[in-house]
């Protein structure tokens, strides 16, 4: 048996997310079908983060059992020619023998996201299903002083879906940047781990800041009041990118 680590980018706009779903076209599906044709096995996909329907990656990582050792770009070339062939919006970008003992989802020791807004009145052409437009000014200075108060410790419930299967509503974020580039709002954050639909729900609520509708002490006591419905919103899916996955070896 070998074991593979497969670093992945996506498009997630045609698909109902990462997890496989009975009647529904996911990236996990797709590339274990790809894997099957390329190698005859039907195996299970593990991945770093199961991304919702409609969300990016540059940087996912999941890791596949297979009962014949192949050259590494020999696994990468292969798959990808089987996703060209049915026209996936699923790349992977690099297929590395691994130990045996590395697990995509529980030896990463951080996740990266990227959300991107794009802000100017104009719509989008090339930014559709890109980035979320918001063609009210904001400011992304205030956004930036209000993320300040999710960093560290918390018990992060108003920043949770209420479908969260997670055992504790405590994260750590280490880290929440927000940027302006242009006409596009970066906001990248960092974690261990993140609760469903936090970043999202982090993101629609410093866009409330800095359309000028709150501030950031009402962003503090949001976060303190441990309660969904004081999230002041959450943002849509085709800004989010899941961008890097950090391992310790």
């Amino acid at each position: 048996m070998a074991r593979y680590r497969l670093d992945i980018e996506y498009d997630g706009t045609p698909y109902a997310g990462w997890q496989r779903q009975a009647g529904q076209h996911t990236v996990q599906a797709a590339l274990e079908q790809a894997i099957l044709k390329f190698s005859g096995e039907s195996i299970t996909l593990r991945g770093a983060g199961r991304t919702d329907s409609g969300v990016h990656a540059t940087g996912q990582v999941a890791h596949i059992d297979l009962a014949r050792e192949w050259p590494q770009d020999k696994v990468r070339d292969a798959i990808n020619a089987h996703l060209r062939l049915v026209a996936e919006a699923v790349s992977v970008t690099r297929a590395l023998r691994t130990s045996d003992d590395f697990d995509a989802r529980f030896s990463a020791t951080a996740r990266h996201y990227l959300y991107r807004i794009l802000n100017r009145r104009a719509h989008p052409a090339l930014e559709k299903n890109r980035s979320w437009w918001v063609p009210t000014p904001l400011d992304a200075e205030a956004m930036q002083e209000a993320g300040r108060h999710l960093l560290g410790r918390h018990d992060f419930t108003t920043f949770r879906s209420s479908q969260c299967q997670a055992n504790s509503p405590l994260r750590t974020l280490d880290l929440l940047d927000v940027t302006r580039i242009g006409d596009i709002i970066e906001v990248r954050t960092s974690a261990r781990s993140f609760l469903h639909n936090q970043v999202r729900s982090m993101v629609g609520t410093l866009k409330r800041v800095g359309e000028g509708g709150w501030t950031a002490a009402d962003v503090k006591a949001a976060l303190e009041a441990k309660d969904r419905a004081a999230c002041a919103g959450i943002a849509p899916p085709e800004g989010l990118y899941l961008t890097k996955v950090d391992y310790s070896a």
